[in-house]
């Protein structure tokens, strides 16, 4: 094996100032303008430490960002520029440093992951086969992007996804399938008071949805399924002609996906006079264990000691374990409180999950 590259070579503040100019410059998902910026600023950092040229793939949910070493494809890192948080909230909650803990909007999902990535391969003397592809919508499904993902992941063949890092730096060898349904029930308005009984209640028909949906999940083998939001009526008086529930979903296999998507499908009203509608499904199918097979026994043989864990929560990385390709996950910072105000990353793993990075890449055959 080729000599490791160290986390002592890396400069820290450079790799800092670096992830400060991504922080402060916001990228809701969907806000167009704002991500374009983001593509923009992103795609010079990329060029300023590798060379070539990036190129800026459009689509309706802004600028996908994409860059190649040349040469035979071997390996996409893959992430994303999109952010959860909506603009001004950088203005609440800016780029910080304090007891070696950086926080700021974004900064763990994922920018802390493309800094490190970035500084890792500019230590790479060959960047042949290389591919970098940051996408603009992960953060709302993908659904701009995933076409694009899956034709580069099928063309290099393994995938590492810059997804923040498990539980003290451990890597994400599996994921669970992830989804959201919606269920609308169809009920008919009328006076709550006078004439009640005129009225079909959409409220009481979802209270018996809701029990059912939750009995689908299985935990036993790694289904949940969990009513998370619900909606009804208009004001106090009259009977609710109208419901809506919302329904999160994790499931573990495909099998499970099938079962539970035909059981979603299949819902029937207890009110024969109420209506029902289902929307959605599990969108992102589930990443086993066994994509990850070929990879983290790479990552394990350049970072003695590292480990591996799967977790509920879905990348973009369930996309290409999908198809077939070798998918390796949680290669971004270190660190926690993904999507909350708490969000932060470690500042001295910084230089420790570049040289992982690196040395990982340098690994992989061509």
């Amino acid at each position: 094996m080729a000599e490791l590259i160290s986390p002592d070579v890396f400069e820290l503040d450079a790799m800092i100032a670096d992830l400060a100019t991504l922080v402060e410059i916001e990228s809701p998902s969907l806000d167009v303008e704002a991500l374009n910026q983001s593509a923009t600023a992103l795609a010079a950092m990329i060029e300023r430490h590798l060379g070539g040229a990036c190129t800026l793939v459009e689509s309706p949910a802004g600028p996908h960002v994409h860059w190649s070493g040349g040469g035979t494809p071997k390996v996409l890192i893959l992430g994303h520029h999109d952010t959860v948080f909506p603009m001004g909230t950088l203005a609440k909650r800016p780029f910080t440093i304090a007891d070696g803990v950086a926080t700021g909007p974004g900064v763990f999902d994922m920018l802390g992951g493309i800094v490190q990535v970035l500084h890792g391969l500019a230590r790479l003397d060959d960047l042949s086969g290389v591919e970098l592809l940051f996408s603009a919508d992960e953060e709302v499904g993908s659904h701009e992007s995933r076409e694009l993902i899956e034709e580069r992941a099928l063309a290099c063949g393994n995938v590492l996804v810059l997804e923040p890092s498990g539980d003290g730096g451990a890597l994400k060898t599996g994921r669970k399938g992830c989804g959201t349904f919606e269920v609308i029930i169809g009920g008919r308005a009328a006076h709550a008071g006078l004439e009640p009984e005129n009225g079909i209640n959409a409220l009481i028909e979802t209270a018996h949805q809701v029990i059912a949906i939750s009995h689908l999940a299985r935990p036993e083998v790694g289904t949940t399924v969990t009513p998370t939001v619900a909606a009804a009526g208009t004001t106090d008086n009259v009977v609710p002609a109208e419901a809506r529930i919302k329904i999160d979903v994790r499931v573990e296999s495909a099998d499970e996906k099938q079962r539970i998507e035909a059981a979603m499908a299949g819902l029937t009203v207890v009110d024969p006079d109420a209506s029902l509608t289902v929307l959605g499904g599990v969108g992102r199918p589930p990443m086993p264990e066994s994509a990850s097979a070929s990879l983290f026994p790479i990552a394990e043989r350049v970072s003695p000691g590292i480990v591996g864990m799967a977790v509920g929560g879905g990348s973009d990385g369930n996309f290409t374990a999908a198809i077939g390709v070798p998918t390796l996950d949680g290669l971004g910072a270190v660190g926690g409180g993904a999507h909350a105000d708490s969000e932060h990353i470690i500042v001295a793993t910084m230089p420790e999950r570049a040289a992982l990075l690196a040395n990982l890449v340098a690994a992989i055959p061509a």
